[in-house]
């Protein structure tokens, strides 16, 4: 009995201590998107009870490199026709999607929809800034991989504890429909980032763990999910923001970020239950990491925080209630069938 209340107290010190480091280490190494390793370490160590093993996580990153980097050949379409260029992103999207649908690693596909849409995005401004978007991917996963079996071996998993089980594959009809409602919650992002890939990358991010959710996501529990994670995340990124400006220090952005990962991981974990389910809180977590790492970007850059903040915060809030329409339509058009 001990051993079992113990296990998610665990859990929830490895999610905050990993989320932490990566995110210090990202601003300290000064990564181009520093914001990307903490997001995968989030999605990583609350997906997987065990540590990748060296070559799993070699393997790992080169798989994502690859099939990311796969991205760039599709920018010059996408510079010269540029439709033609779209329906194939789409066509990427809707397979990632349904490879994790039908039972394969739902990390992968997490990455790959992230990396296809970044790189390509990115690549239709300047094919450097795609390759500087690979790297940051490649780096952000490797950093998240190291920093996972650092936690792992801070907070080891009991010998009794089962790994976690396989995610079950669905019926294909099923899988279908949720891969094609999953990337048209991606898209109208992705769309918008084209337009000023630099400005709007935390966009493509946000969309990526929306289109993710929406994957688990009810239609009748999506505004109360989506939305309501949406503002958590937001709160969470302002009252952190406030905090580590009593005392600007990177050490303090590291204590201020466990602090708050293990509030989050009190109530992902059940050892403070709540009605809210777990992917809830772990799109609140996400949120706020995006939304902090690139309020701390912009200071650094000397921008005006407050109204980036508000005009990020605002484009999450369009997306996300767009995603709920997607689900609303998409249950409709399921009963109606």
């Amino acid at each position: 009995m001990e051993n079992t209340l113990e296990v998610p107290s665990r859990r929830a010190l490895r999610v905050a201590t990993g989320t932490a480091l990566c995110l210090t280490i990202s601003f300290a190494l000064d990564l181009p998107i520093p914001v990307v390793a903490p997001v995968f370490a989030v999605f990583l160590l609350a997906t997987q009870n065990r540590p990748l093993s060296l070559r799993a996580g070699l393997a790992f990153a080169l798989v994502v490199a690859v099939t990311t980097g796969s991205g760039l050949l599709v920018v010059p379409l996408l510079r010269y026709y540029a439709f033609a260029g779209v329906l194939i992103i789409g066509l990427m999207l809707f397979l990632a999607f349904g490879y994790g649908l039908r039972g394969g690693n739902n990390l992968v596909a997490t990455f790959l929809v992230a990396g296809l849409t970044m790189v390509s995005a990115a690549g239709t401004a300047d094919f450097q800034l795609a390759m500087t978007v690979v790297g940051a991917l490649v780096k952000g996963l490797l950093l998240a991989v190291l920093m996972a079996a650092l936690v792992h071996g801070l907070f080891p998993e009991p010998a009794s504890t089962q790994p976690a089980p396989a995610r079950k594959a669905l019926p294909n009809e099923q899988a279908v429909r949720i891969a094609l409602r999953a990337v048209l919650v991606v898209m109208p992002a992705y769309l918008l980032a084209m337009t000023d890939p630099a400005s709007y990358m935390p966009i493509i991010m946000k969309s990526v763990s929306l289109g993710r959710q929406s994957c688990t996501t009810t239609a009748r529990s999506a505004a109360r999910e989506l939305i309501g994670s949406t503002l958590l995340g937001g709160l969470l990124a302002i009252a952190c923001w406030f905090a580590l400006r009593l005392f600007v220090h990177l050490w303090m952005f590291f204590l201020w970020m466990l602090l708050f990962g293990l509030l989050v991981g009190r109530k992902l974990y059940r050892i403070s239950p709540t009605r809210y389910s777990p992917g809830f809180w772990l799109n609140g977590l996400v949120t706020m990491i995006i939304l902090l790492g690139q309020s701390v970007q912009d200071s650094v850059a000397g921008k005006d925080v407050y109204t980036a903040f508000a005009v990020r915060m605002g484009l999450f809030l369009a997306v996300t209630v767009y995603a709920c329409l997607m689900l609303q339509l998409f249950d409709r058009y399921g009963r109606a069938r």
